[in-house]
C-alpha cells in the first residue's frame, strides 16, 4: 500500500450544533476548514482542501507544513514568565525538592 502523505497530517473532527454538520480541521494548516454530514465525508472533505492547499504552496514554492506526526522534536522548551512566576515556581520546587523543571513537568 502506497504511504500517503495525506494520512500523516493531524485531523480533528467535530460537530456543529450551529451549522448541524460535522467540522473537520487539520492542525498543520489551521485555516482550512471542511465539513461533512457524517465524520467520514467531513474527514474526506478536508483531506481534498490540504490536498488543494499543498499543490498551491509548492507551485508557489512556498514551504509544505510538515506532518506533526512526523516532526522530530527535541525535547526543549523555552518559556519566558513574569519574574514573580519564575520565583514563585523556584520556590514551590525547592519545597519539593526538585528542580524547576521537574516541577513544571509534573505540572502539565
Amino acid at each position: 500500500m502506497k504511504n500517503n502523505i495525506m494520512d500523516k497530517y493531524t485531523y480533528r473532527i467535530e460537530w456543529s450544533e450551529e451549522d448541524q454538520v460535522f467540522i473537520a480541521r487539520c492542525l498543520e494548516f489551521p485555516g482550512l476548514a471542511a465539513h461533512g454530514d457524517s465524520t467520514e465525508n467531513a474527514l474526506k472533505e478536508i483531506k481534498v482542501v490540504v490536498k488543494e492547499s499543498i499543490n498551491w504552496l509548492k507551485e508557489g514554492n512556498e514551504p509544505v507544513p510538515e506532518p506533526l506526526g512526523v516532526k522530530k522534536f527535541k525535547g526543549n522548551l523555552t518559556l519566558r514568565v513574569p519574574p514573580e512566576l519564575h520565583r514563585e515556581l523556584a520556590i514551590k520546587s525547592a519545597e519539593q525538592g526538585v528542580s524547576v523543571n521537574q516541577y513544571i513537568l509534573s505540572r502539565l
